[in-house]
């Protein structure tokens, strides 16, 4: 049987992480990025067939890097790295326009250069799919969310025409919603957020979205899960 190969990106913690020990339960060969290497490496360490490379998918060079690394060979690109922007959020009338920068930087065009390199494997393969990570404020307006939600409404764009102009890949832009995650607490500083869900309850909706192959397009985690055969 032919491994499956990844490029999960943001992998050293929260939904990242808790999507490559999934996909490595499964077999697949993961390439974990992200920006902390003692993080990543410790996280990542137990896992087999999870290829751990730190770096800042920002830089042009990392990012081919990232692709080099999948072996020519890569059928699934899941962009899960993202940035926040400050905490606590800003309303717009005083948003850091250098802060929006990096903002996009990291969510909007990082994800565009690198599926530009990855494009050429992800045609090769039979399953070739591409996932952006989406988030609520993409598409609802919340007072201070304006950078973030800009950022991922972008990136949602981005994603619906890649779908136009990759009709033989699948690609998906994921709303996995609010999790127990660290940059959810950046954005709730000194708020209690324990009643978000844990990342890993999150990965089987994305995982069902990934083994039934379903059409490209916006997906909520939560109508996957509310879907799912019993």
């Amino acid at each position: 049987m032919t491994t499956v190969t990844a490029i999960v990106t943001g992998a050293g913690q929260g939904f990242g992480l808790a999507l490559a020990t999934a996909l490595s339960a499964r077999g697949t060969t993961v390439i974990a990025c992200a920006r902390d290497a003692d993080r990543l490496r410790a996280a990542t360490a137990p896992l087999p067939g999870v290829v751990a490379l730190p770096g800042d998918v920002t830089d042009p060079a990392f990012r081919a890097e990232l692709v080099a690394a999948a072996g020519g060979r890569l059928d699934l690109l899941v962009h899960n790295a993202g940035e926040l922007g400050p905490s606590p959020l800003p309303a717009l009338e005083r948003y850091p326009l250098d802060a929006l920068r990096a903002v996009l930087e990291t969510t909007v065009l990082a994800p565009l250069a690198l599926t530009q390199l990855a494009l050429p494997l992800l045609r090769a393969s039979v399953a070739g799919t591409v996932v952006t990570l989406s988030s609520d404020a993409a598409v609802e307006a919340y007072a201070g969310w304006g950078g973030y939600g800009a950022a991922k409404a972008a990136l949602d764009h981005l994603a619906a025409v890649l779908a136009v102009e990759e009709p033989d890949l699948r690609v998906h832009a994921f709303d996995p919603g609010d999790m127990r995650t660290a940059m959810h607490q950046r954005a709730f500083p000194g708020e209690d957020i324990s009643d978000r869900p844990e990342p890993e309850a999150v990965v089987p909706s994305l995982l069902r979205l990934l083994d039934e192959r379903l059409p490209s397009g916006r997906y909520r985690a939560a109508d996957l899960l509310a879907e799912s055969p019993r």
